[in-house]
């Protein structure tokens, strides 16, 4: 039986990489750093102490992790004021999917991004609760955000679906004993080992229905 259904919110959401890679790229040039052709690949999935000291110390910045994680964050609710950008039809998505189970949120976004974000799409109450890696002790792909969120659920792991977009997060839901949908970015494949993790693996997000999240039963 699946108990609940675990969403990932950048890429799944929202088309967040993209914008996270414009800002995080520019900020490294800006400030001295390097970035490297794998940079983004590594970054997705890393919590908000991970990527700041990953920016400030391999790719060279001349910043501190605390300076880098606000001034990256700042600018990212900037834009994030400007135009969320919502993907396709996700809102109805996670509407029709909440009808039928409890919904939780586990996000490598900072905790106030995911709340300007979903405030700005209208799913705040659509989710029973939201979890940012900002308060695990470890990012994606390590399985502790799922894990936490399940438990604030109060549902076995093993009885979860999660949704992914990113190679991290499809290793991270996985480990922690979950199903995984994957719904991979188009400019962000999956790796092949993440790929075999996923039960299933749609095109895009408007694709999951409460049938597809069944048949994984």
């Amino acid at each position: 039986m699946v108990d609940a259904v675990i969403f990932d919110l950048d890429g799944v959401i929202v088309d967040s990489e993209p914008v996270w890679e414009e800002v995080r790229r520019a900020y490294v040039a800006t400030h001295g750093g390097t970035w490297q052709p794998d940079s983004q690949r590594r970054l997705m999935g890393m919590s908000t102490a991970e990527w700041a000291g990953y920016l400030s110390g391999e790719l060279g910045v001349t910043r501190t992790a605390e300076q880098v994680a606000t001034e990256v964050v700042d600018e990212m609710t900037r834009r994030y004021a400007e135009r969320v950008p919502l993907i396709d039809d996700a809102d109805e998505v996670v509407r029709r999917i909440a009808a039928r189970w409890p919904l939780g949120l586990a996000s490598s976004s900072p905790t106030r991004l995911i709340a300007a974000t979903l405030a700005a799409t209208g799913l705040t109450d659509s989710f029973r609760t939201t979890l940012s890696t900002e308060e695990t002790e470890r990012g994606k792909p390590a399985p502790d955000v799922y894990l936490a969120v399940a438990r604030r659920l109060g549902v076995d792991p093993a009885r979860c679906v999660a949704v992914e977009d990113s190679s991290n997060g499809v290793r991270s839901a996985a480990a922690a004993g979950m199903r995984v949908v994957a719904v991979p970015h188009g400019s962000y494949p999956l790796d092949p080992d993440a790929a075999q993790l996923a039960a299933v693996t749609l095109r895009s997000v408007d694709e999951l229905t409460p049938e597809v999240v069944e048949r994984l039963s």
